[in-house]
């Protein structure tokens, strides 16, 4: 029989009351004195609204840079860390689970792209799996992108997959149920994976051996704690960026990941860079033009460039409007191929969806993200309305303010509204 929403699923050996989770999002908490409560406001909605696992979005594994977007947490301090089981509590009164996603930016990290950062950290190095591609160069060229890559030694390759493992044991420490290892957006775990990023010449050639360097340091430092990590393909790159991952590609590495000893997987066919074939759905034109962000535009991407930048963004959101699912068709190769849990997230909106993936075996569980953003306790909905449907409308006007510092919410005045209604109605009432 085909899996329901509200069945139970096991990853690892953490059992989850059902199949519905929060995909990782950026929660904007930092470090400082009021970061964990910033997480438990950001995450504990969801876990008592009745999501079987929430997934903190990308920790920084590094006691400094690395961060992809402004205010990330890093999980490098373990007496941090241990500050976080006040969350992890929270998640498990409400019966739910929890997993802390662990990155590292790379290439994608600020101290390429974010000008008052650069600034203010005048002495960092980005890691870099290869010296950059030349795209890359030639952002760097005409002023958007800076670069003073490091180039990780074999042993410095091994050091970063110990940084993981040191965190995974902290977060094991701190209750965390599992660990989500960033294996896409450009972090550089695909830019390992990935041959666009990757020309090395030593064991770490094979993409696949730093997942497996991961893996092995996580085992050894956190025990048998469940372990995912999402997998990429790159098939909607710019045409210019080749060599890069296919779908078959994606699925020889999901291959591979269920052979290192991997819990579960999240396939994400998107692109080499971070760009709108990520996050899908309408070009951002109120954030762009809403005058509260626009000094934090100025500081974060140079003077009068963000306009420029907009402007690059307006035309690259022609090609990728919004696809329910975008997913789908490399989940299903993924899910045929291997014997864990295959997730799926990416343009999730809806119960009749779900119910048609899970249905029809294109995955194990379902991940929503940016909708959160909207409605922070959209899972008593999903779980129990069979008609339900988020009110997100896909304008992605949450994201990008996001550049400039500022928190993911919805600011869509149609959409607010229409949560506002439900509500009012207890919608959200469990």
């Amino acid at each position: 029989m085909s899996p329901r929403l509200t069945d139970p699923l096991a990853i690892g050996d953490c059992e989850l009351p059902n199949r519905l989770y929060r995909a990782p999002l950026l929660e904007c908490a930092g470090n400082g004195p009021d970061a964990v409560e910033t997480l438990i406001e950001e995450l504990e909605p969801a876990a008592e609204a009745g999501a079987g696992l929430l997934f903190q979005g990308a920790s920084i594994v590094t006691p400094e840079g690395g961060c992809a977007a402004p205010n990330m947490t890093h999980v490098a301090d373990p007496d941090f860390v241990s500050r976080c089981s006040e969350l992890t509590d929270r998640v498990h009164a409400h019966g739910g689970r929890i997993f802390v996603q662990l990155e590292h930016g790379g290439l994608r990290s600020l101290e390429t792209w974010h000008r008052a950062y650069r600034s203010d950290h005048p002495d960092l190095e980005q890691l870099a799996v290869s010296d950059p591609p030349a795209l890359l160069r030639l952002g760097e060229r005409l002023g958007f992108l800076s670069y003073d890559p490091h180039v990780l030694s074999t042993g410095e390759a091994y050091d970063l997959a110990d940084r993981f493992g040191d965190a995974a044991s902290y977060a094991a420490d701190a209750g965390y149920d599992g660990i989500h290892v960033a294996g896409a957006n450009m972090g550089i775990v695909q830019q390992f994976l990935s041959p666009y990023f990757n020309r090395r010449d030593d064991e770490f050639g094979d993409g696949t051996r730093f997942l497996e360097a991961i893996h092995d340091a996580i085992r050894e430092r956190a025990g048998d704690v469940p372990l995912v990590t999402k997998v990429p393909a790159e098939t909607h790159s710019p045409p210019g960026a080749r060599p890069r991952l296919s779908v078959a590609d994606g699925v020889r590495i999901a291959e591979a990941c269920e052979r290192i000893g991997y819990d579960a997987l999240v396939p994400v066919d998107g692109s080499v860079f971070w760009d709108m074939s990520i996050v899908r759905g309408e070009y951002p034109e109120r954030a762009w033009t809403d005058s509260r962000f626009e000094s934090g535009y100025e500081e974060t991407f140079g003077g009068r460039r963000w306009r420029l930048i907009a402007a690059a963004n307006r035309l690259h959101a022609r090609g990728f409007g919004f696809e329910s699912a975008w997913n789908e068709r490399f989940c299903r190769q993924v899910r045929k191929r291997v014997g864990v849990p295959v997730l799926m997230e990416g343009g999730i909106r809806s119960r009749p969806g779900i119910n048609r993936l899970l249905g029809t075996g294109a995955c194990d569980a379902v991940g929503i993200g940016r909708p959160f953003y909207a409605e922070p306790k959209l899972p008593a909905r999903l779980l129990r309305e069979s008609d339900a449907e988020a009110v997100c409308e896909n304008c992605n006007n949450c994201t990008v303010p996001q550049a400039a510092g500022a928190r993911g919410v919805c600011r869509t005045p149609s959409v607010m509204a229409r949560r506002g209604e439900l509500l009012r109605k207890g919608a959200y009432d469990r």
